[in-house]
């Protein structure tokens, strides 16, 4: 009786929409998710006719098609009309379209607005920077306390189709995250929160370079020793260099960690994965980005980025290095084993 006060109080106090910026798979599976428990959402898509067929259809013709969108669900390719009345605001656009979403959100936003929060799990291309330092830079510093980041093992299909879900926010103001936190809750999607902006951020990134790398496993045919292997190493080099650039090693055993890592290393709908597993059954990059496009699998470019921070920061990545050996560098998969295989004997906490 005291959980349903406490939704029912929930829902009476987030009546103002929520604005979902970004009518990818992520941005659809999070209007469904947060439509079907009663929140009034605006999801913004960049072409009209995307959002004319959605408004027209009640589906995304383009993402997770197969689910019916609730009433409370509007598209609209107007990003002041998505934005009106919005309570909180959630970035679900790719790591190379942040920049540009984020400027233009800069004279858009209304002052009233509690929290903008980055779903994306990206580097920017070019900087290497953390998403949320681009939006940031973008909207200035009034906004400094009111922006957070969303990430945690959170397939977009699995959330689409009303799995149980848990995810973190974290943001640098308690108020902030907690405020995303009562906003983005349902009884499908639980939301914990983390003081460690930067740790949370990473953990959704670097997961899916070692993500790429489990595709490679499993298109070579290794079985569940190597992914083990790949997933506990991989983890290794995913705190290091977030520890070595200031985050928290716990927040790399949480839900935007290890849980992340579990879920896209070991899921055939991980996108990231797909391109590993491609690749190593002798597909090129080049034809596997095509074929995925519209959709975009971030550790691709994530991986180079990632390796320069790493570069930066004296931070060894070997199974990183692998991966990127294979993508860009012409190096066999099972080459890229072998030479990960061989490396110099090291006492294991040591790295």
């Amino acid at each position: 009786m005291a959980e349903a006060l406490r939704w029912a109080v929930s829902m009476t106090e987030h009546r103002e929409p929520i604005a979902i910026i970004g009518a990818g798979s992520w941005g659809t599976a999070l209007s469904l998710t947060l439509g079907r428990a009663g929140r009034t959402v605006h999801l913004w898509a960049r072409r009209k006719e995307l959002a004319e067929k959605i408004s027209r259809h009640r589906h995304n013709p383009d993402y997770l098609a197969e689910y019916e969108l609730p009433d409370s669900v509007t598209a609209t390719a107007d990003l002041h009309a998505a934005l009106a009345a919005a309570r909180l605001v959630i970035l679900a656009v790719p790591s190379q379209g942040m920049a540009e979403v984020a400027a233009r959100l800069a004279s858009a936003l209304a002052e009233d607005t509690r929290a903008v929060i980055s779903a994306a799990k990206g580097l920017g291309p070019v900087s290497g920077k953390r998403l949320s330092m681009i939006v940031s830079e973008q909207l200035g510093p009034a906004w400094s306390t009111r922006l957070a980041v969303l990430s945690g093992p959170n397939l977009a299909p699995e959330v689409a189709a009303g799995h149980a879900t848990v995810t973190v926010v974290a943001s640098h103001s308690s108020e902030c995250a907690a405020e995303a936190q009562a906003g983005l809750s349902t009884p499908r999607f639980r939301v914990y929160t983390n003081p460690d902006v930067l740790g949370v951020e990473l953990g959704g990134v670097l997961k899916n370079i070692i993500a790429i790398g489990a595709g490679i496993s499993d298109g070579l045919g290794f079985g569940e020793n190597t992914k083990a292997a790949l997933i506990t190493r991989g983890l290794t080099e995913m705190t290091r260099l977030g520890v070595a650039l200031g985050a928290e090693a716990n927040t790399f055993r949480g839900l935007s960690g290890v849980g992340d890592l579990v879920a896209t290393c070991a899921s055939r709908k991980s996108r990231n994965h797909l391109v590993g597993y491609e690749l190593a059954r002798g597909k090129s990059l080049a034809a596997i980005v095509a074929e995925m496009a519209p959709q975009v699998a971030e550790g691709v470019e994530t991986t180079r980025a990632a390796l320069r921070l790493a570069a930066s920061a004296e931070v060894e990545m070997p199974i990183a290095a692998a991966v990127h050996s294979v993508m860009f560098e012409g190096v066999a998969p099972e080459d890229a084993v072998k030479a990960l295989m061989t490396r110099a004997w090291r006492d294991e906490l040591d790295g």
